[in-house]
């Protein structure tokens, strides 16, 4: 690729990805040149200013026309665009939970790093969203997967974080190589990594030996990526990692990196085996295997929620409550619905709001009490009551009651599952039903709170980002709970109802 060619690309569409890049490589520097006596907070600082522009330069994108470049290799159409926005505003709120985090055993040494790498993770969630080639897909993958596995050991004297680490690695190689090798069958079938040259020679294709093939690749990649969901039965490293990872990493791997793990599977899945037809010729591989999916996506639901219910760890069970989130997920990818690319941002939406706003008050919590036990939050309405509130809000939003954007996200998927076929309608049972069992976990957290003397004497002190934080979680929580159809005109403004997904 001469010098000519490589002008001639219109590298704006790329600009968040190269804010957050330049942001990168300034933070490694300054890290490594700066004195040690300088706070490695004011990096924290830069890093949170570099997304905000990287979400200026994305603002300024979305009325532009679907584009890419690098022979396709790089799109930005409205997925790219929609998805890119959540995992933004996600990472932002994280940084912000990031820089007012102090652990008892201390993180200064290594706060610098925590901040670059955190950014080079973001940048791989980015390449994943705009990615219209396996291999930016997998180099995305990789940026992310590399950078979480560091950031779950950042607490290097901490025994658990350790072993956190060492699972999250293990476990995150095994899926990688899973995935790999179904990547590698739809290669050596189409002699392509372009995903829409792959869609193109695969409509077509009627040998049943290749589709056969097809279908082995579809299992490899969907169990691959089944592990980055944390979904029932790869979801053995979640409740360690989720335990043993500093909490923003902790808050970063339940938001930005699920967001991250859904739009890999839904390029990968609706480009392609929507496109490949099953031997009687007409059905979608796609569609033919959503019992299979659907099975997935119900033993999710059931094991997360279930497991939850005897959790005394506070991450543990949000652990299990993240997976059980994961199989609601599964069922709007079940159900395979017109409104499933609109269902799905939403819940995800929804969901970054009220786990983020959660995660930073069990930050506050545990790194004031040195412990992740229950018992620590009981008595908070007396000590903190606005934080008890709001802490309730999102517990609220979590288990899906009325009047929380949690509800509406659930009851967006819920309609989406009927709509469809009858076929669902167990799977949205199961739906409701693991719904419910989950109050009794949620509400026995708000039981703590409310209703037990309190734990420990002494008011709570909210630091100024954290506060930010939990102002911003909790207005978007009950407003898109409240006037849901902000969003949907939001998304269907400027992004045009997905309309252009591969197109």
């Amino acid at each position: 690729m001469d010098l000519e060619t490589l002008v001639s690309f219109d590298w704006g569409l790329m600009a968040p990805e190269f804010i957050i890049l330049i942001a990168t490589v300034l933070l490694t520097l300054l890290d490594l040149f700066l004195p040690k006596k300088i706070n490695r907070r004011i990096l924290g600082w830069v890093a949170f200013a570099s997304i905000l522009v990287a979400i200026a330069a994305l603002g300024g994108l979305l009325g532009e026309q679907v584009g890419s470049i690098l022979h396709d290799t790089f799109r930005l159409d409205s997925f790219a665009k929609a998805f890119k926005m959540l995992l933004l505003v996600g990472s932002a709120l994280v940084l912000l939970l990031a820089i007012d985090y102090q652990p008892k055993e201390g993180l200064n040494e290594y706060r610098g790093e925590f901040y670059y790498l955190f950014l080079t993770g973001l940048l791989g969630t980015m390449i994943m969203s705009s990615s219209g080639d396996l291999i930016t897909l997998f180099v995305g993958l990789e940026l992310l997967s590399i950078s979480s596995y560091i950031l779950a050991g950042l607490r290097k004297k901490n025994l658990k974080s350790n072993e956190s680490a060492m699972k999250y690695v293990i476990n995150g190689s095994i899926s990688t190589a899973i995935t790999l090798f179904g990547m590698s069958y739809l290669y050596g079938i189409t002699g392509s990594t372009n995903l829409k040259a792959m869609a193109g020679s695969l409509v077509s294709l009627t040998d049943p030996q290749y589709i056969y093939l097809l279908g082995l690749s579809f299992f490899m990649i969907f169990v691959g990526l089944s592990f980055k969901l944390a979904s029932v039965p790869f979801h053995m490293w979640a409740p360690d990692v989720y335990e043993g990872a500093p909490t923003p990493v902790t808050a970063f791997l339940s938001v930005v990196s699920k967001i991250a793990g859904f739009v890999i599977m839904i390029r990968i899945m609706v480009s392609i085996y929507s496109a490949i037809p099953m031997e009687d010729g007409t059905t979608p591989m796609l569609f033919g295997l959503q019992d299979f999916i659907g099975f997935l996506a119900a033993v999710t639901m059931i094991v997360g929620n279930l497991v939850a219910l005897r959790q005394r760890n506070i991450k543990r069970l949000f652990a299990y409550s993240s997976i059980a989130h994961a199989g609601y997920l599964l069922v709007a990818f079940t159900a395979m619905s017109y409104v499933m690319f609109d269902s799905i941002w939403f819940y995800m939406l929804a969901y970054l709001f009220m786990n983020l706003g959660a995660f930073a008050i069990i930050q506050l919590i545990t790194a004031k009490e040195g412990s992740e036990d229950i018992t620590h939050f009981a008595g908070l309405y007396r000590r903190a009551p606005l934080l008890a509130v709001t802490m309730a809000v999102f517990i609220l939003s979590l288990a899906g009651i009325p009047g929380t954007a949690g509800f509406i996200g659930k009851l967006n998927i819920f309609l989406g599952a009927l709509m469809v076929s009858p076929s669902h309608y167990v799977l949205a049972s199961i739906m409701i039903a693991t719904s419910v069992v989950s109050y009794f976990y949620y509400f026995g957290i708000m039981t703590q709170m409310f209703f037990r003397p309190a734990a420990a004497e002494g008011k709570l002190k909210v630091p100024a980002a954290t506060t930010v934080v939990l102002i911003i979680c909790a207005a978007a929580t009950v407003l898109f709970g409240v006037m849901p159809q902000l969003a949907f005109d939001f998304l269907q403004t400027n992004f045009n109802q997905f309309m252009d997904f591969m197109s």
